[in-house]
């Protein structure tokens, strides 16, 4: 049987994981177990903050459009309410969008629900 030299393959596979630490801080970045270790974690963290960012968008969408609407003498809930009443189907990224920068938009959408 031929002999297999194995260092090719193996350092291919340390510099591939080392590629995505490129930015990581001290020996995470070079030292392939501390590399290794960080990016278990990390990728972990990204894939869940993907979904908490999700919920954290429209939490501040929910904040705006409450905000908006208070000048109005409106509750951000009766607000939706209504909407839903007069089955006018936007969602709440468009509806914080324009409270914030088509305030005479939005004042034409609360006028259509009162």
């Amino acid at each position: 049987m031929t002999r297999v030299k194995r260092g090719v393959t193996a350092s291919k596979r340390r510099k591939k994981l080392l590629k995505y630490t490129k930015g990581f801080r001290y020996g995470r970045k070079t030292k392939y177990r501390l590399a290794k270790e960080a990016l278990l974690h990390a990728w972990t963290h990204a894939f869940r903050d993907r979904r908490l960012k999700k919920r954290n968008m429209r939490r501040l969408w929910q904040v705006k459009i409450n905000a908006a609407v208070r000048k109005y003498e409106l509750s951000y809930s009766k607000f939706i309410k209504a909407l839903k009443d007069r089955k006018i189907g936007l969602d709440r990224k468009i509806l914080a969008e324009l409270a914030e920068k088509q305030p005479a938009v939005f004042k034409k959408i609360i006028e259509k629900i009162k």
